[in-house]
């Protein structure tokens, strides 16, 4: 016999922002390079995220100031739900040699974790492929980052378009389909 759950409570005022959320970036979802990827791919890389801010609080770090993570294969068959061949297919899917690039693993010997650098998905190089080289093309979208005094910081160059002062009224009913207020 199928047990099923049945959820009757329902989120009044305040109560809707009482949980912590895993955050999978927008462009995963809208952005055209990234329409090959499937749903579970994307939900690890939030979750690599979200480690990612967790091994940055301990300090983990490279020689070269990158932060890398550990997540072993077992705790993204628990974490996923899923076997240790989906496993497998969805770290490779993400991966540098096999996928899309988003992570980069390294091995570092038996019986010890291999380490994960979580890639920025907003910078990438444009690549062509032919005969099985691999060759950059003219158009590389690398914005500049200038480095602050500060290494774990940084800007880009880039100008931010400027933001409105916008009137807002406390009042009246909102709708939802127009930027003004209904009847």
């Amino acid at each position: 016999m199928e047990s099923r759950f049945r959820f009757d409570y329902y989120y009044y005022g305040v109560e809707s922002d009482q949980f912590s959320f895993y955050r999978v970036p927008r462009a995963l979802i809208k952005d055209s390079r990234f329409k090959g990827v499937s749903s579970d791919a994307k939900l690890l890389y939030g979750l690599m995220l979200d480690r990612m801010a967790m091994s940055m609080r301990n300090g983990w770090l490279d020689d070269e100031n990158r932060v890398y993570i550990i997540y072993t294969l077992e705790d993204i068959m628990e974490d996923l739900n899923c076997s240790k061949g989906t496993g497998v297919k969805i770290l490779a899917e993400l991966d540098t040699g096999k996928g899309i690039d988003l992570i980069e693993r390294k091995k570092r010997g038996q019986g010890k974790p291999t380490l994960i650098y979580v890639k920025k998905f907003i910078t990438c190089e444009k690549v062509s492929v032919s005969e099985g080289a691999i060759s950059e093309s003219q158009e590389v979208q690398k914005p500049e980052v200038q480095k602050s005094k500060n290494w774990k910081s940084g800007s880009t160059n880039a100008e931010l378009p400027e933001v409105q002062n916008l009137e807002v009224e406390k009042s009246g009913k909102w709708d939802s389909r127009s930027s003004k207020y209904g009847h």
